[in-house]
């Protein structure tokens, strides 16, 4: 009696041991499904938007984050404004949050213009490049009762007092908002530095300066506007790309305008520093995974953009390039 009794109080223990084992791997396993091993959605993941809502940089993180968890490769992503001085606000912070592989940051060439017209402390060489996502043309846009119906229309008034007719955009000295009707001018024979130029935080500010009338016409990405010209608020005089874009299929191009110029932004997402190897990996399988889907496609033809994906070192030299080619016109506009 005491060996069987014995028997089974061992074969108990050793029942006991194997479930306290069994949920212990279910622990590290369940513990694990954040990173990049396994087939689960990534969690956790966040995305700073260094501008206000409705801007060019914030449309773009609120699509990425939606196809995201809408292929499955993410869940609960996390998008947020940090706005402030071109950008360099959310860069600081950013650059703040070293080692933190659950952050990232939308960018684009707006903050590599602004890092030196804020005089900004952190830089983008401070950041670890993730990836370019797209790129996208600019368009020249005035609210609906504007005087000025073409392209034509509007360099004519421009060209005879250019102080007068005021340029917006949304972007500071630096930004894409700025270069573009800074080199518009150049190439329609007016002075850069002659241009009245006013900067917005963002497109969700720079649209009511156009809708009220604050400023002559804007200069900022096709995306940003596309929801006004459905509804018939703004009109688009030209677009600044080499080819006519599907978005704004009536648009002309500023080259068949008889204007020599093409002008691109680009948006990307860079994390903060010193994050490891596997963090830096998983930022960019779900990213790519991201890219390939048929649905990321589907919001590329809807926003007028154009595919630019790239990344981890690719990018980062790319990173390198942009931030010589606008160093380079900022010294010589005098911003730098």
């Amino acid at each position: 009696m005491g060996n069987r009794r014995a028997a089974l109080l061992g074969a108990l223990a050793t029942a006991w041991l194997l479930a306290l084992s069994a949920c212990g791997a279910t622990a590290d396993k369940e513990e694990s499904s954040s990173g990049s091993g396994d087939d689960k959605p990534v969690s956790g993941l966040r995305v700073m938007v260094p501008n206000t809502p409705g801007s060019g940089y914030d449309v773009t993180a609120r699509t990425v984050a939606q196809v995201m968890q809408d292929v499955k490769v993410a869940s609960g992503v996390q998008v947020y404004n940090l706005p402030g001085a071109g950008g360099t606000v959310g860069l600081q912070r950013l650059v703040n949050e070293k080692g933190n592989g659950k952050l990232a940051m939308q960018m684009g060439l707006g903050v590599v213009g602004a890092a030196y017209t804020s005089k900004s402390a952190a830089t983008l060489t401070d950041t670890t490049p993730i990836a370019r996502l797209i790129e996208e043309a600019g368009a020249i846009v005035v609210s609906k009762d504007s005087p000025y119906k073409t392209i034509d229309d509007l360099v004519t008034a421009w060209k005879k007092d250019p102080k007068k007719v005021a340029v917006g955009g949304g972007s500071s000295p630096g930004g894409p908002d700025h270069l573009l009707p800074m080199q518009l001018a150049k190439a329609v024979g007016i002075e850069p530095k002659e241009v009245n130029y006013i900067g917005y935080d963002g497109g969700g500010e720079l649209l009511p300066a156009i809708l009220g009338n604050k400023i002559a016409f804007g200069a900022s990405g096709v995306g940003e506007f596309l929801d006004q010209i459905e509804a018939g608020q703004v009109r688009v005089l030209a677009v600044t790309s080499e080819e006519p874009i599907d978005a704004v299929k009536d648009a002309p191009t500023l080259k068949s305008s008889g204007i020599d110029l093409v002008f691109t932004n680009w948006r990307g997402i860079v994390a903060p520093p010193g994050i490891t190897d596997e963090q830096k990996t998983t930022w960019i399988d779900s990213l790519t995974t991201m890219h390939d889907s048929q649905e990321w496609k589907a919001e590329l033809t809807k926003r007028g953009w154009a595919d630019a994906f790239t990344t981890g070192d690719e990018f980062g030299t790319f990173l390198k390039e942009q931030d010589q080619s606008v160093a380079d016109l900022l010294t010589e506009l005098g911003l730098a």
